[in-house]
């Protein structure tokens, strides 16, 4: 790391002190929000759940995650990350201890599916870090930062189960859970006091109006929201898979009503957007203030297959091995299972340090080709196989899948900065979509299908890569004051 700058135990460096500050955070965020798939075997007996209703809390887990990480990114562009990441802690730890403690299923998938609010903590980090760093840098430290955090699920998957035989007895599940919520909750302090926004003497720019984002011509304005649809559709998809006619959670009087309420919201939305831009598209965007929206929307696909593939993957991955493999009992699972979220300790930040050193573009196109081919190997694993070559399977699978959410990440923060936040949320959001199809896939197929059709996907999406522009020169930003900065991207 010292090579690129970034020497990790430095940690009277301001920017380096921020950077541990930050992917704590988010590790303690993703902790919590998949803290119920390593215990999803004490939680079904507990509850003598049918496999449809673990299923079903599977999807609730990351189905609110894809509004809330367009929310958050407009709230962290407009008030900055100190005060929205500690607010979300907060929320957090709240959020989670109503789920430790709930009585029924109906309880726990209530606040399951508000517990997706917690993935959008990612989105803040992301602007928080790219304030921080330079272009030269941005890639790995925002490795590290989604890398790092990211090992919350694995430290979930390592650590739970064995806390919960701690404990023992009928609620030891619950006691794992409400270590995890106070955890969160306490550090939503620390962060409050320690964090900041900007480097000392730094602008923190905003977007001239909230709402949407802000374009650069009407041809891009009218992409922005087409590429809204597919987030309604994984939405609407979730109410079908939770109605009468699948899981029955929802009552066909509720389920209408979601339907009505998510046209509603994207009609409330699509206004909104030519809001933002009515006034800022009325006469030419300045050449030096443009960006094209097809990054953006490049970036989203290829962050749908990475990143929406491991919420998928990490999901189902302790239940797959425990079905796949007889004798293994929950502990012994969910340890193996975790070999798919250890490797964002070192893959995640890999891949930005790769996208700093050898290119955007070439870097997501190698990572993605890779992804396909290792989806493609965990497809063929079954119960003759050795566990171990199976494991490693899974993890050679997963570096090129984490590599490659870093590699989409070292671009995000280049695009425009003033935006940063509301584009990190879109890209992320696009990351829920993919989790939302692929475990409705797998609720329908086998485990090799459902493993088969994420590298299907990957193939579409590696040809929309080579479409990707390399970040040059600078972008510029408006100071308040009606001067322009300049900020370097390359």
């Amino acid at each position: 790391m010292s090579a690129t700058g970034i020497n990790l135990l430095k940690v009277s460096s301001p920017k380096i002190k921020m950077l541990h500050i930050s992917w704590f955070a988010f590790f303690l965020t993703f902790l919590v929000w998949f803290n119920h798939a390593p215990l999803i075997g004490f939680i079904k007996e507990a509850f003598d759940l049918s496999t449809q209703q673990v299923k079903a809390l599977l999807i609730l887990n990351v189905a609110l995650t894809i509004p809330a990480r367009i929310v958050i990114g407009m709230l962290v562009d407009r008030f900055g990350p100190r005060y929205v990441y500690a607010g979300l802690l907060w929320a957090t730890g709240i959020l989670c201890a109503a789920f430790a403690l709930s009585q029924s299923y109906e309880q726990l998938a209530l606040f399951r599916f508000m517990m997706g609010f917690v993935g959008a903590g990612f989105v803040i980090g992301i602007r928080l870090v790219g304030e921080w760093f330079p272009a030269q840098e941005v890639g790995v430290a925002e490795g590290i930062y989604g890398g790092w955090g990211n090992f919350g699920s694995a430290a979930s998957a390592m650590l739970l189960p064995t806390l919960a035989f701690m404990f023992g007895g009928d609620d030891g599940w619950r006691y794992a859970l409400l270590i995890t919520a106070l955890m969160a909750f306490l550090y939503g302090f620390v962060f409050y006091k320690v964090a900041r926004d900007t480097p000392k003497g730094s602008t923190y720019f905003k977007p001239k109006k909230s709402g949407g984002l802000q374009v650069s011509n009407k041809k891009d304005l009218y992409f922005y929201l087409a590429m809204n649809i597919p987030m309604y559709i994984a939405l609407a998809v979730l109410t079908w898979k939770l109605s009468p006619e699948n899981l029955g959670l929802l009552g066909d009087v509720a389920s209408t009503i979601i339907y009505v309420g998510l046209f509603a919201l994207f009609l409330f939305q699509t206004k909104h957007i030519f809001h933002a831009n009515d006034e800022h598209l009325a006469a030419p965007v300045p050449e030096m203030q443009q960006y094209k929206f097809k990054q953006v929307a490049i970036l989203q696909l290829a962050y749908f297959v990475t990143f929406g593939s491991e919420l998928a993957v990490v999901s189902m991955l302790p239940l797959y091995f425990l079905d796949t493999f007889e004798g293994l009992d929950a502990v012994t699972a969910g340890l193996l299972a975790s070999g798919f979220a250890f490797m964002n300790l070192v893959a995640r930040p890999g891949g930005g340090w790769l996208s700093d050193k050898f290119g955007r573009r070439k870097t997501l196109s190698i990572l993605i080709c890779g992804l396909a081919v290792g989806y493609a190997l965990l497809s063929q694993i079954e119960s003759s196989w050795w566990i171990p070559l199976a494991v490693i399977a899974t993890m050679a699978c997963s570096f090129f899948v984490q590599a490659g959410e870093g590699a989409v990440f070292a671009m995000v923060p280049l695009v425009k900065r003033s935006m940063t936040g509301q584009i990190a949320g879109m890209t992320g959001a696009y990351g829920n979509v993919g989790a939302v199809i692929f475990l409705t896939v797998l609720s329908f197929v086998d485990y090799s299908t459902f493993f088969m059709v994420i590298a299907g996907c990957a193939v579409f999406i590696f040809i929309a890569v080579q479409f990707l522009e390399e970040p040059a020169g600078h972008v510029a930003e408006i100071n308040d004051d009606g001067t322009v900065a300049l900020i370097k991207v390359d």
